[in-house]
């Protein structure tokens, strides 16, 4: 998985304007030229008693690639979100596929709601590789079949599978992030427990770190109370 932060428009100090005009009127304005580490306790409060919408006067735009089955899970965050993905309607789709990497847990135990996954056996993994990689490399050869013999790129692209890398533009603000780091990340802080799969967590983690490093006060109220989008 790879995120990469393409342009930004994002600081704790947005939300601090935002938030002090409900007071302040054109006063609030003054917020553009201090500290917001002097406001740290303003931000903490927001975050606490879900005043929400300060945390929405920003944005972040993030180049993600990923396989398809990651971006199938990531478009159901729609509020606050907007994606543009690669099409395999105008451009030829390249063999790159994803392969569970040794670490990542394999058996599912239990029933919905209460399963867990637990690390697989060497043949597990072994088994694992080696069936999605043939799977891979038909599926592949049927669409370059399809495509050669002048098959639309629409239709030939029926015969891969969402193992598939794609990659995309995701443009959102803290207040949407947060939202999404709550469901797609585990964290001992989390005031709602959460069970994402492995591979959309690897997305989030990414983006938690540039978010981070943009809105560190916000980010810190925001492990402080909970995990919980405001």
């Amino acid at each position: 998985m790879t995120v990469e932060l393409i342009k930004h428009s994002a600081s704790d100090t947005d939300v601090l304007w935002a938030a002090r005009v409900s007071t302040a009127g054109e006063q609030s304005l003054d917020e553009l030229s201090k500290d917001p580490e002097r406001s740290r306790g303003l931000l903490n409060f927001l975050m606490r008693d879900r005043h929400g919408s300060p945390f929405e006067h920003n944005s972040m735009t993030f180049f993600i690639s990923a396989p398809i089955f990651v971006f199938r899970e990531f478009h159901r965050h729609r509020v606050g979100w907007s994606y543009n993905e690669e099409s395999g309607r105008y451009r030829q789709l390249e063999p790159v596929f994803y392969l569970p990497g040794e670490d990542r847990k394999l058996v599912q135990q239990g029933r919905p709601g209460k399963y867990e996954f637990v690390p697989g056996t060497p043949e597990q993994h072994a088994l694992v590789a080696k069936t999605m990689e043939e799977s891979y490399r038909q599926s592949y050869a049927a669409y370059q079949e399809m495509l050669a013999a002048g098959v639309a790129r629409e239709v030939a692209r029926a015969a891969l599978p969402v193992g598939l890398y794609s990659s995309m533009y995701a443009t959102c603000n803290a207040r949407s992030l947060m939202h999404f780091l709550g469901l797609r990340t585990k964290d001992e802080r989390s005031q709602v427990p959460s069970f994402p799969q492995r591979e959309i967590e690897m997305v989030a983690e990414l983006m938690e770190r540039a978010w981070a490093e943009l809105m560190p006060l916000t980010h810190a109220a925001f492990n402080a109370n909970g995990r919980v989008a405001p």
